[in-house]
């Protein structure tokens, strides 16, 4: 014989489960709504919303300005976003950046410290925690009533979070990131390769918000990629989707027209490929006609490293991301007119908007999609 009342308590948390679905999706809903979307009865719905409102979950909110309605007015329900809070974490070959979150996506706090490449990796994990613990403790609450830390870097990440291989950090591969986190920090952790996470933020807050098919290209202090197919960020069979790795030719050394630009303007000045870059752009922008065709050299070397990917994906849209993103219509420009003279069907080309922090948007936004399993299971 079947236990009814175990039967009732499933039930119970099964449709409570699908009026919070309802009440995350929609800005605001009454009773009514919640009630047709969950397909249970309104008085059922009454009941499990005050439910969520006692335990935090569901916030009662009035009318909209403007609205007269007559008679006694529907009470209407919203997600209480600050019911719940996610960390994100990127780690980068420069700077270590974490920013905590409310259920609604809202950044509450970050920070960021240096990530000097001659630490070990046990002082590096050491640092990401203690960056965790001080971005929670500005946001005002402790590590274990975070519902999830999401955590992107550099390197090739295994379905683990088992950092493989990594050329950028030394003594980084073969390192257990998810494991070692999460015996540093009390709350659930999950790692993910870095341009993976950077295209799932363009996804959720940047240019490709609305599109299905993207290819983003990171341009700062490395080259890297990041697919999106169909909607979902692409892994590739060893998990290695994104680390562009040494091509034949030394085809994305790109960075030599800028390189050999700054070095012939000032012969003195040792400058990392970023810094030429930076210095050529702002050069650019004022005007100068060299920096100018060097800027366009450099484009149109990654348009042409580009093209192959570009070609057989037929995608919708190509970001141009890091943080030489802020060089605009001089580095978009000559890329989409590459693509519209080689490519078929010529995707889109856009700078994105996020700078550096496109990784820590892409963690927080992983830690967001698990907080979300968990909630509504």
């Amino acid at each position: 014989m079947r236990q009814q009342s175990g039967d009732a308590s499933v039930l119970r948390r099964l449709n409570s489960a699908a009026i919070l679905r309802q009440l995350r999706a929609a800005r605001v809903a009454t009773l009514q709504e919640l009630a047709r979307g969950a397909r249970v009865s309104r008085p059922t719905a009454e009941v499990i919303v005050e439910d969520l409102i006692a335990a935090g979950w569901a916030e009662e909110c009035g009318e909209e300005s403007g609205e007269r309605q007559r008679g006694r007015p529907a009470r209407r329900f919203r997600f209480r976003a600050s019911s719940g809070h996610v960390a994100g974490v990127g780690i980068g070959a420069s700077l270590l950046r974490a920013m905590v979150s409310d259920l609604g996506g809202s950044v509450v706090a970050s920070r960021r410290v240096p990530n000097h490449v001659a630490m070990s990796a046990r002082e590096r994990l050491d640092a990401v925690a203690e960056l965790v613990h001080a971005v929670c403790a500005e946001a005002g609450l402790p590590v274990t009533e975070l519902a999830a830390v999401g955590v992107g870097t550099t390197g090739v990440v295994d379905a683990a979070g088992r950092v493989t291989k990594s050329v950028v950090l030394p003594g980084w591969s073969d390192v257990d990131l998810q494991g070692e986190l999460g015996r540093r920090l009390p709350a659930p952790v999950l790692v993910e390769n870095d341009m993976r996470l950077a295209v799932l933020a363009e996804h959720w807050r940047g240019e490709a918000r609305g599109r299905s098919d993207v290819v983003y290209l990171f341009a700062g202090d490395r080259l890297g990629l990041g697919l999106l197919i169909g909607g979902r960020t692409h892994r590739g069979a060893h998990a290695a989707s994104g680390e562009i790795g040494r091509q034949s030719g030394d085809h994305w050394r790109a960075f030599r027209h800028l390189a050999d630009y700054a070095m012939a303007v000032e012969p003195g000045e040792l400058r990392t490929h970023r810094q030429a870059a930076e210095f050529a752009v702002a050069r650019a922008e004022e005007g100068d006609e060299r920096a100018r065709a060097a800027v366009r050299a450099f484009a149109v070397h990654l348009a042409e490293g580009l093209l192959t990917l570009v070609n057989p994906l037929d995608p919708e849209l190509v970001v141009i991301g890091g943080s030489l993103a802020r060089a605009g219509a001089l580095l978009v420009e000559p890329i989409q007119d590459y693509f519209d003279d080689r490519c078929l069907y010529p995707p889109e080309v856009a700078a994105s908007g996020l700078g550096g922090e496109c990784v820590t948007l892409g963690a927080v936004r992983m830690a967001l999609d698990h907080a979300d399993q968990v909630l509504f299971s």
